[in-house]
């Protein structure tokens, strides 16, 4: 590995008792989101909720970790999948982006095989906008079943 990239992760608050498995895998795997970081050492220097909506957390959330050194900063899978996926990622995305300076990643782990289904059945992400906040964590169907 040529590089060591520092991560955070915020993940959305309805999962504020998540362990952190299926980000913390993926991340250790390098599927999903991660897989930018084939190539890279990837350390994780945060990982806290929004705080719920309309995320009042992002912005301490956002400074801890960047004194920490995130260099990139993942909005968990969770904020996507989520019934319904957070109103506020593209604001979250933005704001973290002018008002840190780091890079903001829209996924972690790859989506779960169950929640592509129901979120295609309900039609969610139609939208081409989501296609592109989506795309990272699609991963190959094999892959989105480990994640079930």
């Amino acid at each position: 590995m040529n590089t060591k990239t520092k991560i955070g992760i915020i993940i959305c608050d309805r999962y504020r008792r998540c362990a952190g498995g299926k980000c913390l895998r993926s991340m250790k795997n390098r599927e999903g989101a991660f897989s930018i970081y084939k190539d890279t050492e990837a350390e994780l220097v945060g990982f806290t909720t929004c705080d719920g909506c309309p995320g009042g957390n992002v912005e301490y959330a956002g400074e801890e970790m960047v004194k920490n050194g995130a260099e990139v900063i993942h909005l968990a899978t969770g904020l996507v999948v989520g019934y319904p996926p957070c109103p506020y990622i593209n604001t979250f995305k933005a704001f973290l982006e002018k008002r840190y300076g780091v890079k903001v990643v829209v996924g972690t782990h790859p989506i779960p095989k169950k929640y592509l289904e129901m979120h295609t059945h309900l039609g969610t992400w139609e939208d081409p906008a989501w296609k592109t906040l989506i795309e990272p964590t699609m991963s190959d169907e094999e892959t989105r079943a480990r994640y079930d």
